[in-house]
């Protein structure tokens, strides 16, 4: 059985203590691939430095996190398109609108959404979208590039049935993390309205730790208690959840 961790933060510092072995926990547990969302210019280098260390296992993104889009972001955006010349990139992310913490640049979150939108159309990539407390407002931006070459994810995703069949119609799949196994999240009711050919895994590592280690550090090993409550979920087998979602993740990101 083999599993893609779609969207993990190995590089963080979160992980400067023993990340070797948390990547080899992963490996063990049947994580072939580990992908690596970016944030802004400054955690670029420490993301590369990841992918050389984990070679074929760890892929890398860019793009500028909603929640780092401030005064300088057009700066940040021209220093981030500058770098995807230089190196291989499976996917624009992490890019989208984040209202949980800060509504202040809502404006520039948008502009900021449709630039690195057209920048990944135009180089033919997936994007990695984040979506917090903001689905009218992503919505919004994704349908003005409908049937313009738009794909990707809507990362950790946590909707209801309407707004997964809305991300579905766009041509998106859904990122599925620890959420789904948390008790009272509806998660799982979604879920099994959306065909299993529509999801992919994730685990937003270090952060949304599955039941039972919710609270605690999150990792890429714990791919596999994502995947066994969907197959749970949709009453078949983890091996044959497993080969679904990983067929979609490949051909997502074209590794």
């Amino acid at each position: 059985m083999q599993l893609i961790d779609t969207h993990t933060h190995i590089y963080l510092p979160e992980f400067d203590t023993d990340r070797d072995e948390v990547v080899g926990r992963a490996v063990s547990s049947g994580i072939v691939k580990m992908l690596m969302p970016n944030i802004d210019v400054y955690s670029v280098d420490q993301m590369l430095s990841a992918e050389s260390r984990f070679p074929e296992i760890c892929f890398p993104m860019i793009g500028l996190h909603p929640t780092s889009v401030k005064g300088d972001y057009i700066s940040q955006l021209d220093t981030l398109e500058n770098l995807f010349l230089k190196h291989k990139f499976v996917a624009i992310g992490e890019i989208g609108i984040d209202l949980y913490w800060d509504k202040t640049f809502l404006k520039e979150q948008i502009i900021a959404l449709e630039r690195q939108i057209s920048f990944a159309i135009g180089n033919g990539l997936p994007v990695v979208i984040h979506s917090r407390e903001s689905f009218p407002e992503v919505f919004s931006v994704l349908e003005e590039f409908r049937g313009k070459g738009l794909k990707g994810v809507l990362h950790a995703f946590t909707g209801n049935i309407e707004e997964a069949e809305r991300a579905i119609d766009l041509g998106f799949k859904l990122g599925i993390g620890g959420i789904v196994t948390f008790k009272n999240s509806g998660l799982d009711k979604v879920v099994k309205e959306a065909a299993p050919e529509n999801l992919i895994l994730e685990t937003d590592s270090p952060y949304l730790a599955p039941t039972p280690n919710r609270g605690k550090r999150n990792e890429s090993s714990y791919l596999y208690i994502i995947n066994k409550k969907l197959a749970d979920i949709y009453g078949i087998d983890e091996e044959e959840i497993a080969s679904i979602t990983f067929a979609s993740s490949t051909a997502l990101f074209n590794l």
